[in-house]
């Protein structure tokens, strides 16, 4: 077991001083409490049934994605042994039969990982939202993640996310941004998660293919949520997500970077897919010289650019108007096509 780094924690955290402090710092902490009150969080403490009944009285039908995993997979949805595929089967199905299902697998001694991956409760379960607000994102739409034992190996979001266990215990090893190399990112394109993955898996490192993953070890922080307890993971953080008991759910909050509320095309991620495609005959001297550019237009890691050149010739640089935007897409657009 590494010896993880502990994240900060807080009992009582205003809305205020979470946007105002704690955000923009861009490192993680744990918030106890966040959703005590909630009646979804009530009912996860008294027991799984009672959880899942509240739950019910929401529902109207619908179908939800669902995950399967095999015994075999240990748990972990992941790829197959080859990459030319996942360890798991998808699938939609109703609601109320995968609730009941979660219940009935509870006292196997041999099961499949089940999940409920990303559902929007609003579809699922109008109404429960409602049931259940925060004042830290009235304008935020959550989704829902509902399991037994399950593993989601080490990924990151291209949002600021505040993630809130409400039911079961779920623990959660983040590693900063920096440790990215070390942590053997698999494809951009093809990933079990939604997001690229590490390679490596946290249970069983095997530290002679990856060996830098060690340095990453020591970087790591841990911490274990129960219901009603929040972890804010900032943005391109990497987080490894382990549920530990037979009943599990998380809510949990993207509100800006590729989450964001009216968030257009290009994403981050698209950027970069755009940069490997027009940068990858390049040689690593002449990388090295585009990485100085980035720097100053993009990450403005000397002078600001915008600090000296008049505002009406700032273009991509200063504010645009989204006529501008949708010009500048247009002419990208073309360019592509060729």
């Amino acid at each position: 077991m590494a010896d993880y780094r502990q994240i900060p924690e807080f009992n009582d955290l205003s809305v205020g001083q979470f946007f105002d402090q704690i955000a923009p710092e861009q490192k993680p902490v744990v918030i106890r409490g966040f959703a005590r009150h909630w009646p979804l969080v009530t009912a996860a403490q008294q027991s799984p049934e009672d959880w899942v009944r509240y739950l019910l009285q929401f529902y109207q039908g619908q179908k939800a994605r669902i995950l399967l995993a095999p015994p075999e997979a240990n748990k972990r949805f992941y790829y197959n042994g080859d990459m030319t595929g996942v360890n798991y089967l998808a699938g939609d199905e109703r609601v109320d039969l995968f609730l009941g299902r979660l219940l009935e697998l509870m006292d196997r001694s041999v099961y499949p990982a089940i999940s409920l991956q990303n559902g929007a409760p609003e579809n699922l379960l109008p109404g429960l939202v409602e049931d259940n607000p925060t004042p830290f994102f009235p304008d935020v739409t959550p989704r829902l993640w509902v399991g037994n034992e399950g593993i989601v190996s080490a990924h990151y979001d291209g949002a600021d996310n505040m993630a809130c266990v409400v039911a079961g215990r779920r623990r959660f090893v983040l590693f900063p941004p920096a440790q990215t190399g070390n942590l053997y990112p698999g494809p951009l394109n093809f990933t079990p998660a939604g997001a690229p993955t590490s390679l490596v898996d946290l249970n069983h490192p095997d530290f002679e293919r990856y060996p830098r993953f060690e340095t990453a070890l020591a970087n790591a922080y841990s911490a274990e949520l129960g219901p009603g307890d929040a972890i804010f993971i900032p943005m391109l953080w990497w987080h490894h997500v382990e549920s530990l008991e037979k009943v599990n759910a998380l809510m949990n909050y993207w509100w800006n970077g590729s989450s964001a509320k009216g968030a257009t095309p290009p994403s981050p991620i698209d950027s970069l897919n755009i940069a490997l495609l027009a940068m990858r005959d390049l040689s690593q001297t002449q990388r090295n010289a585009w990485r100085h550019l980035f720097d100053h237009y993009l990450f403005k890691q000397g002078v600001d650019p915008a600090s000296y050149i008049p505002e009406h010739q700032q273009h991509v640089l200063g504010p645009i108007s989204p006529d501008y935007a949708r010009a500048i897409k247009d002419h990208f657009v073309e360019k592509l096509k060729r």
